[in-house]
């Protein structure tokens, strides 16, 4: 199972506040740790909203909004995606992070779609290029 581990923004990590050196170096360790376990499959950490534009599509319509976005809350300030087990084995890895922003973190852990989510929607065709597309997509 695929699944998506979204470290939550702060205020701080919104001002472009950089983590320290300490902290840097644990989520280092943490990354190590993940990848020789055969977890890691891809992560980075966000820029601020102040670099970023949202697309809003309404039918054919397309509208670009530049940031900085409100709602610091509901912002993501980096991601891992993560091969596990099933959900515990997340919660149990998510459980070993070194808080990932100075004051408090929050980490939120999504599973990914995969083709067979899609039972009868997707033909045998649509299921094989899902398959083929996801392969190449992974590092």
């Amino acid at each position: 199972m695929r699944v998506m581990v979204l470290v939550k923004a702060t205020e701080e990590s919104e001002a472009g506040e950089m983590p320290t050196a300490e902290l840097l170096g644990q989520m280092l360790a943490f990354n190590e740790q993940l990848a020789n376990a055969g977890i890691l499959l891809a992560g980075d950490g966000l820029k601020p909203t102040t670099k970023a534009k949202r697309v809003h599509i309404t039918g054919a319509d397309r509208r670009v909004v530049d940031g900085p976005f409100a709602e610091t809350h509901e912002l993501v300030a980096g991601y891992w995606l993560w091969q596990v087990r099933d959900m515990d084995e997340a919660v149990e890895w998510a459980r070993r992070c070194p808080p990932p922003m100075p004051r408090e973190g929050v980490l939120e852990i999504r599973p990914l779609y995969e083709a067979e989510d899609f039972g009868e929607i997707a033909d045998a065709e649509q299921s094989g290029r899902w398959d083929d597309l996801t392969q190449r997509m992974r590092f």
